[in-house]
């Protein structure tokens, strides 16, 4: 985990970030991804869809620096050479949630099994964070399946100064024989535009349909 710093004076997106992060302006775009292809490789194997939401997210904002431009502890503004998943898990008996983190590792099966320990050892905690210490370059991953929906805003008072996506999956539903998930997305417009909204679609969308290759 490295922490690149970013020389704003000599930065091509300079204009762009001065002018929305003093607005403070945000977006989010919501889209129904098509899983059909997905589910049916995950059944095939056992696989649950959660994780692999997570795995495919964090994949791509793993590839795209946009994603992954903040402002670190000290307040300097840079990008995280990776960003570690850090995601909701429901405790039934409470209606509480828990946020909890996994490494990601070098194949889905490998996060997979992780994944299922870190579950397994911090649901039930009543604690909002009970896997301690929390990284610094976590990246927020969410999934709501009780409910579809067709659009998502998470309003977060940060001094407008949080730049990293929040990415929320809904439940899925199916239509016309064909599985969709809602997915939204919500950027800073301070360092992502309508274009890098849209690039994060795509590869969601072709990860999905390619699941085949890295399941």
């Amino acid at each position: 985990m490295n922490f690149n710093m970013i020389n704003r004076e000599n930065w091509q997106r300079k204009e762009y970030f001065e002018h929305y992060l003093q607005q403070r302006t945000s977006f989010s775009i919501t889209h129904n991804i098509n899983i059909s292809v997905l589910m049916e490789n995950l059944k095939k194997k056992n696989y649950k869809l959660y994780p692999a939401f997570i795995y495919m997210v964090t994949q791509i904002v793993n590839s795209h620096i946009e994603f992954r431009t903040c402002f670190n502890a000290e307040g300097k503004l840079g990008y995280w050479s990776d960003v570690v998943p850090s995601y909701t898990i429901f405790d039934k008996s409470t209606s509480l949630f828990s946020s909890i983190w996994t490494l990601q590792l070098n194949s889905f099966n490998d996060f997979h099994a992780q994944y299922e320990k870190d579950v397994e050892k911090y649901s039930g905690t009543g604690k909002l964070f009970p896997k301690t210490p929390v990284p610094d370059n976590v990246l927020p991953i969410s999934m709501l399946p009780w409910s579809s929906f067709t659009a998502f805003h998470l309003n977060i008072n940060n001094n407008g100064d949080f730049l990293l996506p929040i990415i929320t999956a809904g439940k899925y539903s199916k239509v016309t024989n064909e599985w969709l998930l809602p997915v939204s997305l919500q950027v800073h417009h301070a360092v992502s535009d309508g274009y890098h909204a849209s690039v994060f679609i795509d590869a969601l969308q072709r990860l999905a349909e390619e699941s085949e290759m890295w399941l």
